[in-house]
């Protein structure tokens, strides 16, 4: 049996987070991996976005405890997204005792959403 370590729930204005990205264009490096900025899609950066700040928050870490590239979200060959960390993320999720991760991931043209449950 699986026991649930925290849930984390974050949300993004696409239009907001495009801009900021128009705006600063070194972000896109600080925030993601080269994985994810294959995509160019705002709706897609923003919702990856949300899912690391979501994991963040389910990890009981606040912004500043691990870098976001840190947190990578990939799709499985199935299509569904997961998370997988690094460095410092990682090292917190096990001290934790997070074992896996469960994540679901929603966008529309305006807002991005993520929703991530830590399991041991």
């Amino acid at each position: 049996m699986t026991d649930i370590i925290g849930v984390g729930l974050d949300l993004v204005d696409v239009n907001r987070f495009a801009r900021t990205l128009e705006r600063r264009p070194s972000l896109a490096q600080r925030l993601f991996t080269e994985e994810e900025r294959s995509t160019k899609r705002p709706e897609r950066l923003a919702v990856r976005f949300a899912a690391k700040e979501a994991v963040m928050k389910a990890l009981g870490s606040g912004i500043g405890s691990m870098a976001f590239r840190d947190i990578e979200v990939v799709l499985l060959p199935s299509g569904a997204p997961t998370v997988v960390l690094h460095g410092r993320a990682a090292e917190i999720a096990a001290s934790r005792g997070v074992r896996s991760w469960q994540i679901s991931l929603s966008h529309t043209d305006a807002t991005a959403g993520a929703v991530v449950i830590a399991q041991s």
